[in-house]
């Protein structure tokens, strides 16, 4: 089966509500996931779709996945990646294909409740355009975690314009025109939620429960959590740069001015080598804060340079989609199709044929 790098397909028909949730590695949770939301999608009362997309998982989550579509065929969406893409770029490919007019995005992991989805349409009926949620108390997270979250929450607000509570809480709803800004960012290193802040005219937040676990382990390392918020500064904000040359400006300005103390203190004096070691120190700081200014400064170009390849963010292998939504698979709405993103609809029910 060949995969693609065009975009997935998008049904013609719009439907109220979408719900995304990118998929790594969650065998475990996936059941208890199918579980609890589904109940609380259908009490909503209105047409709504799931759409899973499976970040190039490796355990049982696949055919998990798809015994959830072939049980449900009419709400739910499932995109294979082909290969591990990440979190974000995963939410990007379901934000491609959902044809929501509202679009809640949702971890597998089921720290965020389902229950708490309609707290944020509550918020969107009120006339807001995205809405983000703030975790009432975080429970299961490491200390580490938990602090250096509030800090660069605080750092990110000093250096940008984004005013968000809880920047690692992924349980947000989005308005389409919202979503379709995004999508069409085409940003290979992006922060979809502060992306999403920036295009919003009417953004607010609500408070929402947290809970531990429900099964598996956390995917984002401190390493990773460190390369997003390298993401989030330099992807929405110039004043790293700009804080650094006025940092460079004083500190040459601070460097003559020493310069020549020392050289009136030569004069006067006469040689001396007892501040060898202070000038070794302050060398050593000097080195430090210019290393620190090619890192800030390499991020950047590093930005760029990944802007320029023009390389697909992500690659979709296999695209399980309700037949009904796609109006060229034909008229049978029962009937269920698996399509490649570049097959046509004759070769999307084949591979149904193929895979009963």
């Amino acid at each position: 089966m060949m995969s693609s790098t065009a975009p997935p397909s998008v049904p013609s028909k719009r439907r109220p509500l979408s719900v995304v949730i990118p998929v790594f590695n969650e065998e475990s949770v996936l059941p208890l996931l199918f579980e609890r939301l589904y109940p609380v999608l259908d009490a909503l009362d209105t047409d709504y779709e799931v759409v899973f997309v499976d970040d190039g998982s490796r355990d049982r989550s696949p055919g998990l996945l798809r015994a959830q579509y072939q049980r449900r065929p009419a709400h739910t969406r499932v995109l294979y990646l082909r290969t591990n893409a990440g979190q974000h770029a995963a939410i990007l490919a379901g934000f491609g294909a959902c044809s929501g007019q509202r679009v809640v995005t949702l971890d597998a992991d089921l720290q965020n409740p389902p229950e708490e989805i309609p707290k944020l349409l509550a918020a969107m009926d009120a006339g807001h355009d995205y809405v983000g949620s703030i975790r009432r108390q975080r429970v299961g997270d490491p200390w580490w975690r938990d602090q250096s979250s509030r800090f660069m929450n605080r750092v990110r607000e000093r250096i940008t314009r984004i005013s968000m509570t809880d920047q690692g809480c992924m349980l947000r709803a989005y308005d389409r025109p919202i979503v379709e800004a995004v999508a069409a960012a085409d940003e290979p290193s992006t922060f979809i939620p502060a992306l999403a802040y920036l295009y919003a005219a009417n953004p607010t937040e609500v408070r929402v429960e947290h809970a531990e676990r429900a099964a598996g382990a956390s995917k984002y390392s401190l390493f990773k959590l460190i390369h997003l918020n390298f993401d989030l500064m330099t992807g929405f904000s110039l004043m790293p740069l700009q804080v650094f040359s006025v940092a460079g400006i004083s500190i040459a300005c601070l460097s003559f001015l020493f310069v020549f103390y020392l050289a009136l203190r030569r004069l006067i004096i006469g040689p001396e080598v007892e501040g060898v070691f202070t000038l070794f120190g302050i060398l050593f700081f000097l080195i430090g804060v210019l290393l620190l200014g090619i890192g800030l400064l390499g991020e950047y170009i590093g930005r760029i340079f990944e802007q320029s390849r023009g390389r697909p963010i992500y690659l979709i292998r296999e695209q399980l989609e309700p037949q009904a939504l796609n109006p060229d698979a034909g008229a049978d709405a029962d009937t269920d199709t698996d399509t490649d993103t570049d097959t046509d609809a004759n070769a999307a029910a084949a591979s149904v044929s193929g895979a009963a």
